[in-house]
């Protein structure tokens, strides 16, 4: 089965013997935020090892689990962690769960990652509405034949992250009394963290956060047509913004101390997105 198309399909057929819900909304959690699957209600559990195909999670802080059940009566897809090209997965590898959660019907895609700060306006424990991203991880999710059954050959990304659902988020933080930023987000390859010289380039470059995932997966899931959310935990402030290391440990901690932040704002966004008219 060298298809990726009949690879993902064998995957979500799996999942979809697994459970008789129908996914609506995907989430994809990053460092430190796997233990908001603890809210996912009627719970059905597979690790990643289970399904046909797909990628295994080797990083502290992704747990390689697939959740699928209900949040506030929403069926949802919870990935507890996700895998990095860093971790010696090709692109392919890297974003087959986002095609697989596309092809489960998730129309909606709330993508979630741990990342330094650039912006020294945005606090360390920051949770950050990504309004954009520049990729320069050097290559593209989306390189080779073109299969139609995913998406056209050439994409928009204009608005690669819903301008309706960030202002959603917004609108829900500040009924909770906290500012959602927003902020654009710059990839590399990782794993190794940034020079203090590569972060004034990329502050030169207009990008607010730093990270190591994230916009393959939003790649992939615009070219199947789902909407994105993005959201950034600022974990740690990049290289040069602070005269300390940067050490994962700080990542994880931080991580788990905004996670009841996190968890309200989410929780408090699934039914209001499943509200909203269709459109991506």
């Amino acid at each position: 089965m060298n298809d990726l198309y009949t690879r993902a399909s064998a995957a979500a057929d799996f999942l979809r013997s697994k459970t008789a819900l129908q996914p609506r909304i995907g989430l994809i959690l990053g460092s430190g935020l796997g233990g908001f699957a603890d809210h996912v209600q009627d719970a059905v559990t597979v690790p990643y090892a289970e399904i046909p195909n797909f990628p295994q999670s080797t990083v502290q802080g992704h747990s390689g689990k697939l959740v699928i059940g209900t949040l506030s009566g929403v069926p949802v897809a919870v990935m507890q962690g996700r895998v990095h090209a860093y971790e010696g997965y090709s692109m392919e590898q890297v974003t087959f769960p986002a095609r697989v959660l596309g092809l489960l019907g998730v129309k909606t895609l709330i993508v979630t990652n741990a990342a330094g700060g650039i912006n020294v306006k945005i606090a360390q424990g920051s949770i950050v509405g990504i309004c954009d991203h520049i990729n320069l991880t050097g290559t593209n999710a989306c390189l080779g034949p073109n299969d139609e059954r995913f998406g056209p050959r050439f994409h928009d990304m204009s608005a690669a992250y819903s301008p309706r659902l960030l202002k959603l988020a917004q609108e829900e933080a500040q009924r909770q009394t906290w500012t959602l930023n927003s902020g654009v987000y710059l990839a590399v390859l990782g794993p190794s963290y940034e020079t203090p010289a590569e972060i004034r380039a990329f502050r030169t470059l207009g990008a607010d956060l730093v990270g190591m995932s994230t916009v393959h997966e939003v790649i992939v899931a615009r070219h199947m047509g789902v909407e994105v959310l993005g959201l950034s935990v600022v974990t740690n402030m990049a290289a040069g913004v602070l005269d300390e290391p940067i050490n994962h440990a700080e990542v994880m901690e931080i991580g788990k101390r905004v996670s009841q932040q996190f968890s309200s704002l989410l929780l408090a966004l699934v039914p209001q997105i499943t509200a909203l008219p269709a459109g991506a």
